[in-house]
Protein backbone atom coordinates (compact mmCIF):
# COMPACT_ATOMS: atom_id res chain seq x y z
CA UNK A 1 0.00 0.00 0.00
CA UNK A 2 1.38 3.42 -0.96
CA UNK A 3 1.72 6.31 1.47
CA UNK A 4 1.25 10.04 0.89
CA UNK A 5 2.96 13.07 2.40
CA UNK A 6 2.01 16.73 2.65
CA UNK A 7 4.76 19.25 3.39
CA UNK A 8 4.86 22.94 4.33
CA UNK A 9 8.13 24.87 4.50
CA UNK A 10 9.26 28.50 4.51
CA UNK A 11 12.21 29.28 2.24
CA UNK A 12 13.99 32.16 0.51
CA UNK A 13 12.58 33.60 -2.72
CA UNK A 14 15.49 32.07 -4.65
CA UNK A 15 14.89 28.59 -3.17
CA UNK A 16 11.16 28.88 -3.80
CA UNK A 17 11.67 29.72 -7.49
CA UNK A 18 14.24 26.95 -7.83
CA UNK A 19 11.92 24.34 -6.31
CA UNK A 20 8.96 25.39 -8.47
CA UNK A 21 10.88 25.77 -11.73
CA UNK A 22 13.05 22.67 -11.38
CA UNK A 23 10.65 20.33 -9.59
CA UNK A 24 10.65 17.99 -12.60
CA UNK A 25 14.10 16.81 -11.50
CA UNK A 26 12.43 15.11 -8.52
CA UNK A 27 10.37 12.78 -10.70
CA UNK A 28 13.07 10.12 -11.12
CA UNK A 29 13.50 9.48 -7.40
CA UNK A 30 13.39 5.84 -6.30
CA UNK A 31 10.08 4.98 -4.69
CA UNK A 32 8.34 8.21 -5.73
CA UNK A 33 5.03 7.77 -7.54
CA UNK A 34 4.23 11.45 -8.10
CA UNK A 35 4.96 14.83 -6.53
CA UNK A 36 3.45 18.32 -6.82
CA UNK A 37 5.38 21.46 -5.82
CA UNK A 38 3.24 24.56 -5.23
CA UNK A 39 3.32 27.97 -3.57
CA UNK A 40 1.04 28.35 -0.57
CA UNK A 41 -1.89 30.76 -0.68
CA UNK A 42 -3.71 32.65 2.07
CA UNK A 43 -7.25 31.31 2.31
CA UNK A 44 -9.84 34.01 1.78
CA UNK A 45 -7.35 36.74 0.82
CA UNK A 46 -8.19 39.09 -2.03
CA UNK A 47 -6.96 37.92 -5.44
CA UNK A 48 -5.10 41.25 -5.80
CA UNK A 49 -3.56 41.14 -2.32
CA UNK A 50 0.23 40.62 -2.12
CA UNK A 51 -0.47 38.06 0.62
CA UNK A 52 -2.62 35.94 -1.72
CA UNK A 53 0.27 33.90 -3.14
CA UNK A 54 3.04 33.29 -0.61
CA UNK A 55 6.19 33.20 -2.71
CA UNK A 56 8.40 32.16 0.20
CA UNK A 57 6.18 29.31 1.36
CA UNK A 58 6.21 25.95 -0.44
CA UNK A 59 3.53 23.25 -0.24
CA UNK A 60 4.35 19.77 -1.53
CA UNK A 61 2.00 16.82 -1.95
CA UNK A 62 3.48 13.45 -2.89
CA UNK A 63 2.70 9.75 -3.23
CA UNK A 64 5.34 7.14 -2.34
CA UNK A 65 5.70 3.40 -2.70
CA UNK A 66 6.75 3.04 0.94
CA UNK A 67 8.05 4.94 3.95
CA UNK A 68 11.69 4.03 3.26
CA UNK A 69 11.48 6.06 0.04
CA UNK A 70 10.30 9.09 2.02
CA UNK A 71 13.14 8.76 4.52
CA UNK A 72 15.77 8.49 1.77
CA UNK A 73 14.35 11.48 -0.14
CA UNK A 74 14.41 13.71 2.94
CA UNK A 75 17.92 12.60 3.83
CA UNK A 76 19.66 12.59 0.43
CA UNK A 77 17.77 14.71 -2.13
CA UNK A 78 18.56 18.43 -2.46
CA UNK A 79 14.89 19.47 -2.35
CA UNK A 80 14.13 16.77 0.21
CA UNK A 81 16.66 18.26 2.62
CA UNK A 82 14.86 21.60 2.33
CA UNK A 83 11.49 19.98 3.04
CA UNK A 84 12.95 18.11 6.02
CA UNK A 85 13.47 21.49 7.72
CA UNK A 86 9.74 22.24 7.60
CA UNK A 87 6.59 20.47 8.76
CA UNK A 88 5.02 17.43 7.16
CA UNK A 89 2.48 14.69 7.72
CA UNK A 90 2.30 11.08 6.49
CA UNK A 91 -1.08 9.91 5.25
CA UNK A 92 -2.94 6.73 4.30
CA UNK A 93 -5.67 7.10 1.70
CA UNK A 94 -9.15 6.10 2.82
CA UNK A 95 -11.38 7.42 0.05
CA UNK A 96 -10.92 9.13 -3.36
CA UNK A 97 -13.29 11.00 -5.66
CA UNK A 98 -12.47 12.02 -9.22
CA UNK A 99 -9.15 11.59 -11.02
CA UNK A 100 -5.92 13.53 -11.41
CA UNK A 101 -2.97 12.70 -13.66
CA UNK A 102 0.27 11.48 -12.10
CA UNK A 103 -1.08 9.89 -8.93
CA UNK A 104 -1.90 6.18 -8.89
CA UNK A 105 -5.04 5.48 -6.88
CA UNK A 106 -5.92 1.79 -6.60
CA UNK A 107 -8.37 -0.32 -4.65
CA UNK A 108 -6.13 -0.88 -1.62
CA UNK A 109 -7.99 1.56 0.58
CA UNK A 110 -8.49 1.56 4.32
CA UNK A 111 -11.84 1.45 6.00
CA UNK A 112 -13.29 4.84 6.84
CA UNK A 113 -11.96 6.62 9.91
CA UNK A 114 -14.21 6.49 12.96
CA UNK A 115 -16.46 9.55 12.78
CA UNK A 116 -14.89 11.09 15.89
CA UNK A 117 -11.21 10.79 14.78
CA UNK A 118 -9.10 13.39 12.91
CA UNK A 119 -9.25 13.26 9.12
CA UNK A 120 -7.27 14.98 6.37
CA UNK A 121 -8.70 16.21 3.06
CA UNK A 122 -6.69 17.20 -0.03
CA UNK A 123 -8.13 18.53 -3.27
CA UNK A 124 -6.20 19.09 -6.51
CA UNK A 125 -7.60 20.66 -9.67
CA UNK A 126 -6.28 21.53 -13.12
CA UNK A 127 -8.19 24.63 -14.16
CA UNK A 128 -9.87 25.48 -17.43
CA UNK A 129 -8.47 28.94 -18.17
CA UNK A 130 -11.75 30.52 -19.22
CA UNK A 131 -13.51 29.16 -16.12
CA UNK A 132 -11.10 30.76 -13.64
CA UNK A 133 -13.32 33.85 -13.00
CA UNK A 134 -16.29 31.57 -12.16
CA UNK A 135 -14.07 29.41 -9.98
CA UNK A 136 -12.88 32.44 -8.02
CA UNK A 137 -16.44 33.72 -7.59
CA UNK A 138 -17.70 30.43 -6.18
CA UNK A 139 -14.47 29.36 -4.47
CA UNK A 140 -13.70 32.41 -2.34
CA UNK A 141 -16.74 31.92 -0.05
CA UNK A 142 -15.74 28.27 0.40
CA UNK A 143 -12.19 29.30 1.35
CA UNK A 144 -13.57 31.51 4.11
CA UNK A 145 -15.94 28.77 5.26
CA UNK A 146 -13.09 26.27 5.66
CA UNK A 147 -10.69 28.85 7.12
CA UNK A 148 -13.13 29.94 9.83
CA UNK A 149 -14.82 26.61 10.52
CA UNK A 150 -14.56 25.48 14.17
CA UNK A 151 -13.98 21.92 12.99
CA UNK A 152 -10.66 22.61 11.24
CA UNK A 153 -7.35 22.09 12.99
CA UNK A 154 -5.25 23.39 10.08
CA UNK A 155 -6.30 24.61 6.64
CA UNK A 156 -4.39 26.00 3.67
CA UNK A 157 -4.41 26.34 -0.10
CA UNK A 158 -1.71 26.32 -2.75
CA UNK A 159 -1.14 27.02 -6.43
CA UNK A 160 1.26 26.15 -9.21
CA UNK A 161 0.81 28.64 -12.00
CA UNK A 162 -0.74 28.68 -14.44
CA UNK A 163 -3.53 26.20 -13.67
CA UNK A 164 -2.99 23.79 -10.73
CA UNK A 165 -4.74 24.66 -7.45
CA UNK A 166 -5.02 22.62 -4.28
CA UNK A 167 -6.44 22.71 -0.75
CA UNK A 168 -5.32 20.92 2.39
CA UNK A 169 -7.19 20.65 5.67
CA UNK A 170 -7.01 18.69 8.91
CA UNK A 171 -10.36 18.25 10.66
CA UNK A 172 -11.11 17.36 14.26
CA UNK A 173 -13.41 14.61 13.00
CA UNK A 174 -14.87 13.17 9.84
CA UNK A 175 -18.31 14.08 11.17
CA UNK A 176 -17.46 17.79 11.25
CA UNK A 177 -15.86 17.69 7.81
CA UNK A 178 -18.82 16.01 6.13
CA UNK A 179 -21.23 18.39 7.88
CA UNK A 180 -19.32 21.27 6.27
CA UNK A 181 -19.32 19.59 2.85
CA UNK A 182 -23.09 19.09 2.81
CA UNK A 183 -24.05 22.38 4.42
CA UNK A 184 -25.11 21.09 7.83
CA UNK A 185 -22.63 22.96 10.05
CA UNK A 186 -23.86 25.41 12.68
CA UNK A 187 -22.03 28.35 11.10
CA UNK A 188 -23.14 31.43 9.10
CA UNK A 189 -23.99 30.63 5.47
CA UNK A 190 -23.34 26.90 5.90
CA UNK A 191 -24.23 25.93 2.31
CA UNK A 192 -21.33 27.73 0.62
CA UNK A 193 -19.49 24.49 -0.14
CA UNK A 194 -22.44 22.51 -1.45
CA UNK A 195 -23.56 25.48 -3.53
CA UNK A 196 -20.14 25.56 -5.19
CA UNK A 197 -20.29 21.79 -5.74
CA UNK A 198 -23.67 22.16 -7.44
CA UNK A 199 -22.31 24.91 -9.67
CA UNK A 200 -19.37 22.70 -10.63
CA UNK A 201 -21.79 19.93 -11.54
CA UNK A 202 -23.73 22.37 -13.70
CA UNK A 203 -20.60 23.51 -15.55
CA UNK A 204 -17.19 22.22 -14.53
CA UNK A 205 -14.39 24.63 -13.63
CA UNK A 206 -11.70 22.01 -14.20
CA UNK A 207 -10.51 19.50 -16.75
CA UNK A 208 -9.13 17.33 -13.92
CA UNK A 209 -10.20 17.27 -10.29
CA UNK A 210 -9.88 14.98 -7.29
CA UNK A 211 -10.79 15.04 -3.61
CA UNK A 212 -8.81 12.64 -1.43
CA UNK A 213 -9.60 11.71 2.16
CA UNK A 214 -6.84 10.40 4.43
CA UNK A 215 -6.08 8.92 7.81
CA UNK A 216 -3.17 10.85 9.37
CA UNK A 217 -0.39 8.45 10.39
CA UNK A 218 2.42 10.59 11.80
CA UNK A 219 3.55 14.19 12.00
CA UNK A 220 7.07 15.66 11.83
CA UNK A 221 8.27 19.11 12.80
CA UNK A 222 6.14 22.11 13.71
CA UNK A 223 4.22 24.62 11.61
CA UNK A 224 3.93 28.14 13.03
CA UNK A 225 5.21 26.74 16.31
CA UNK A 226 2.52 24.05 16.57
CA UNK A 227 1.83 20.38 16.01
CA UNK A 228 -1.62 19.31 14.80
CA UNK A 229 -2.16 15.58 15.30
CA UNK A 230 0.54 14.62 17.83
Amino acid sequence: MSIFTYHLVKVSVFTSLKMILFSSKSKNIDGLVHIEYMNSMTLGASILSPSRILIRQIAVFAQWENENAIDEFLKSNTFGKVLAKGWYIRLLLTRPWGKISGFKINGELLEENPSNMPVVAVTIARMKFFEIPRFIYWGKPVEKLVRDHPGTILSSASIRLPRTVSTFSIWKSQKEMTAMVYGHSAVPNPKRHINAMNERERKDFHFEFTTLRFKPVSEFGKWNGKTYIS
